[in-house]
């Protein structure tokens, strides 16, 4: 069915069109044009981009989805309008199961900057036109994938569609070759929910000879946290560190609550590399399921994982100690018992809004409220440390965070993880009297071992 040309005269928040049209330099191909108007920037000014999907990619849900298409719009500051110009698929066509990186991209080599011109100021809004004839901005999609190969897809109850992949990344000059294994939700593709460093599992010959596709397995290496703001939260435990020397030395292991697992790459670190005991809670048992399998994820004496709502899990350990007929004192002795209640030394929370629609955000709306985080106090014990990721879609959700957090919690601390999108927020219980810089302190030396100082030092109060 043709479509009108004065469809794309005015902006319309959340449309989403896509068409195809023949190919201007190959007559035996079509494109696949993708329109986008932003669900939240005014109209009467509108900004105008274009993108072009990167060539092998054009299956990839960033590029194929209109989720994926919105938070690539959100990328672009006050954008009203993204257009998306790449090669034609159809449309149930599952993500390629093998991408490598093209040398050169035949788009430019074929003239793109000169024949699309017309094609975008057609899809722009009058209102675009007057001061004159528009310069409509070309970008190019540029991210470090060098190459990938799906190992598993799958559906889970709650996240929906989901991914797991082998990478391999470009990791900045002088650091060779450096491969991934990472896990993504279809409802927010743009995001990477877990991702872990893996080695091929074949000995001899080295990174040179290895390909990703080809017929050689990667195993995980969980020995250091590569998620840009899993380091950061793991930091935040040197606020805490006397304290926790202190347990330690009475003979007693450190204890975290971690809600949201994931591929589990948070608690295998805590466990293996800074000797806590460990209970994760996850919504979708899927979920659960390919951490086990592909994330190296493993169940022992230390970590223990349960399916369940985050909220609802600790308002249970908060009051019954209790989750899914489990008895918390799984843990041992040094958890202290405060008329029935089970404390941690650690919360931390890594979950993110289902809604990408409302932007990404990290905590959920739903974890801003003031109940919400009297009830995560109440799972901690006299010196615990609420540390939880954050992605604010706004400074109304930052301000309105810090606020709920200084009526609850006595200390507020942050981290900036440095991507210009997370930081890491540090609640503590109590005043903190435990010196920082005692150099008797092995958990603090154990700590520094493990975690980049630079995450330490950057530690701040708010």
């Amino acid at each position: 069915m043709a479509i009108d040309p004065s469809t794309f005269e005015s902006i319309t928040p959340s449309r989403f069109i896509c068409f195809t049209i023949p190919h201007p330099t190959c007559s035996d191909s079509l494109l696949r044009v993708a329109v986008l108007d932003s669900p939240i920037h005014p109209t009467d000014s509108p900004r105008v981009s274009a993108m072009v999907v990167p060539e092998g990619r054009e299956t990839d849900w960033i590029f194929s989805t209109e989720l994926g298409h919105l938070q690539l719009l959100f990328t672009l500051p006050q954008m009203s309008r993204l257009i998306l110009i790449g090669n034609h698929f159809k449309e149930e066509t599952l993500p390629a199961r093998v991408y490598s990186r093209p040398s050169e991209c035949s788009f430019h080599q074929q003239g793109l900057h000169v024949w699309s011109k017309p094609l975008l100021l057609a899809l722009s809004p009058r209102s675009l036109f007057k001061n004159g004839v528009p310069e409509i901005p070309l970008l190019s999609y540029e991210d470090n994938l060098v190459s990938s190969v799906v190992l598993h897809a799958c559906v889970g109850c709650h996240v929906g569609e989901m991914l797991v992949e082998d990478v391999e990344i470009e990791n900045g000059v002088g650091h060779g070759r450096e491969f991934r294994r990472r896990l993504r939700f279809k409802r927010m593709p743009n995001l990477i929910q877990t991702e872990i460093c893996v080695v091929p599992e074949r000995d001899g010959g080295g990174f040179d000879e290895v390909c990703i596709g080809d017929d050689v397995g990667f195993v995980p290496d969980l020995r250091v946290l590569v998620h840009p703001y899993l380091g950061p939260m793991v930091a935040s435990l040197v606020l805490v560190s006397g304290y926790l020397e202190g347990r330690i030395r009475n003979g007693f292991r450190p204890t975290a609550l971690c809600l949201g697992v994931g591929g589990g790459a948070l608690l295998t670190f805590l466990r293996a590399e800074l000797g806590f005991e460990v209970m994760g809670v996850d919504s979708d048992r899927e979920v659960l399921r390919v951490a086990r399998k592909y994330f190296g994820l493993e169940e022992c004496e230390f970590v223990h994982v349960v399916v369940g709502d985050a909220f609802e899990s600790m308002k249970k350990l908060a009051c019954h100690g209790r989750l899914n007929g489990c008895e918390v004192n799984v843990f041992g002795c040094h958890l202290v018992e405060d008329e029935g209640k089970r404390r941690f030394d650690v919360v931390m929370i890594d979950l993110d809004t289902s809604d990408v629609r409302n932007g990404v955000s990290s905590p959920p709306l739903e974890f801003v409220r003031k109940d919400v985080l009297l009830v995560a106090k109440l799972v901690l014990c006299e010196y615990g440390i609420l540390v939880v990721n954050v992605i604010p879609p706004s400074r109304f959700f930052y301000d309105s965070l810090v606020n709920r957090f200084k009526d609850v919690f006595h200390e507020l601390y942050k981290i900036d993880v440095g991507n210009g999108e997370n930081f890491v927020l540090i609640a503590t219980v109590s005043p903190l009297v435990f010196s920082v810089d005692d150099c008797g302190n092995s958990f603090l030396m154990r700590l520094k071992s493990v975690i980049p100082e630079s995450y330490i030092n950057s530690i701040t109060k708010i």
